[in-house]
């Protein structure tokens, strides 16, 4: 008789399951051998440097990744928009943080705002991840899809079993990247009832899925409503992006195959990553003598933070209105009236070939002439504006050339908990227009969940953006195509003081 087993499943919400425990099975003993003790075919341990396994086996990463493509392409209804799926290595690190932690709930909460999530654990009698997988699916016979007709504009929830959700995670056409781990957890609580030597699966999603009073996809003729970024792609009525010259594929070799060892946990949102340059940001401090010459040497420096007390100083000034490359910024944005003797931030633009420079004593500043071409530069006072947490810099700020000056913004307390729907993040350092900026600005570490001021720079758009999980907010990946013209980047950077 084979040994009995005991599954359970979680997504933001919980039923009743009964489990029995078998203390000493072969089927037990295999399973733990399977994930703790990987032998070589020779019988021996093997070998291999820690610092190359993972938390799951490639083989079930890949099993789990084809059947997550598998079960979304024969959706029915079928689906106009279902994207296909791949595996992302960071949720992968923060399912395995959290599986590691052997709690019967979803987590970390900090996270949850940012990705989608499905649970299950078992024990006794071997399961691949995979049969769990197909347990999330097979939810599909008690839900009914919404049609359009019956969402006006909230879509009904239609679920006439126990729980729905893992199903509708799976199949929602926008979440595109998955990350699993296993982990085997000597004792876990579920639901009151102590499971010992239990096997755990967290699968991470995003961007995630389970938005209230919306269908998980549209239906309609396959990859007929894909987004503009396919390409027109499409694979087993999945929304597909050909790569043409992508990596070699990539084969399970035995470092691939085993547990990693109990560590220290770290907060995946900590977990160190490459380093990457970053863009040269727009708020420079300067000094009363500060000259544009010597500090802008590209369009990335355009905004300058004087000091007090410039009016008296001996830094000169060449010209009205118009200023030349040697002159003092602080002290021309005085002549100007841009700021006064407090000092203040400044927005300088430059000027190529000016004809010449006259002189004008104004505000306490003398200016000298010069009668021969150069280059130049005008100063301009920097705008304030208070923004809102969906607020992205292609409605404020949106790119028009190397000189664009953006508003000084404050950004409100809280925006980290605004979900990645409504306030998406798309990038890492450098930042899609369409992002949130406020949410940009915490991901990138200028400002707290508490909010504060933030300065931005508008560049010119760029072919690609890394995502990243950083402080609490999971970043999207992107690569542009020829119908994304209109895609822009922002750098951030934190402006100390505080809100009027």
């Amino acid at each position: 008789m084979h040994s009995l087993i005991s599954i359970a499943l979680l997504f933001l919400g919980a039923s009743l399951a009964a489990s029995l425990f078998l203390p000493d099975s072969l089927e037990l003993r295999q399973i733990m051998q399977r994930y703790q003790d990987e032998l070589e075919p020779n019988g021996t341990k093997a070998d291999v440097p820690l610092r190359s396994r993972r938390a799951i086996r490639w083989s079930d990463r890949e099993e789990i990744l084809q059947l997550h493509n598998k079960l979304r392409g024969a959706v029915y209804p079928t689906a106009s928009n279902m994207e296909y799926m791949v595996w992302d290595d960071e949720l992968e690190k923060s399912a395995t943080y959290w599986a590691e932690q052997c709690q019967w709930e979803h987590g970390p909460k900090d996270l949850l705002m940012s990705i989608g999530q499905n649970l299950a654990v078992h024990w006794g009698r071997y399961r691949s991840p995979a049969y769990h997988v197909q347990a999330w699916y097979d939810e599909e016979k008690d839900y009914t899809y919404p049609y359009p007709h019956e969402c006006n504009p909230w879509c009904p929830e239609r679920c006439s079993g126990p729980m729905c959700t893992h199903y509708t995670q799976l199949v929602w056409a926008t979440t595109n990247r998955v990350g699993c781990a296993v982990h085997t957890c000597s004792r876990i609580n579920v639901w009151g009832e102590v499971w010992e030597n239990a096997i755990y699966l967290v699968c991470n999603y995003s961007p995630k899925g389970n938005w209230i009073g919306e269908a998980p996809y549209r239906t309609g003729r396959p990859c007929s409503q894909c987004p503009p970024s396919y390409g027109g792609g499409c694979r087993n009525n999945l929304c597909y992006k050909v790569i043409t010259h992508g990596n070699p594929e990539r084969h399970e070799s035995p470092d691939m195959n085993e547990v990693e060892k109990p560590q220290e946990p770290v907060q995946p949102w900590t977990t160190p990553t490459k380093p990457q340059p970053k863009p040269s940001f727009p708020q420079k401090p300067a000094n009363c003598e500060t000259k544009m010459r010597d500090k802008c040497k590209g369009a990335a420096c355009n905004r300058y933070n004087c000091p007090a007390n410039c009016l008296n100083k001996k830094g000169k000034v060449w010209g009205t209105l118009y200023y030349d490359v040697q002159s003092s910024i602080c002290r021309a944005a005085i002549h100007y009236g841009i700021i006064d003797n407090n000092g203040g931030l400044v927005d300088v633009t430059r000027k190529d070939n000016f004809p010449f420079f006259v002189k004008a004593t104004k505000n306490g500043v003398e200016s000298f002439s010069k009668y021969k071409p150069g280059n130049a530069f005008t100063v301009s006072r920097v705008e304030e504006q208070t923004i809102d947490c969906y607020t992205t810099v292609a409605e404020i700020c949106p790119f028009k050339a190397s000189t664009s000056h953006c508003p000084r913004v404050f950004c409100p307390a809280n925006c980290i908990n605004e979900p990645s729907y409504w306030a998406p993040v798309v990038g890492s350092n450098i930042y899609g227009d369409g992002s949130s900026i406020c949410r940009a600005a915490i991901h990138s570490g200028v400002i707290k969940a508490s909010g504060g001021y933030v300065d931005l720079l508008a560049l010119d758009k760029r072919k690609s953006y890394t995502g990243t999980l950083k402080n609490g907010i999971q970043s999207e990946r992107y690569t542009s195509s020829a119908l994304d013209s209109s895609l822009r980047f922002l750098s951030v950077t934190q402006f100390s003081g505080q809100k009027p």
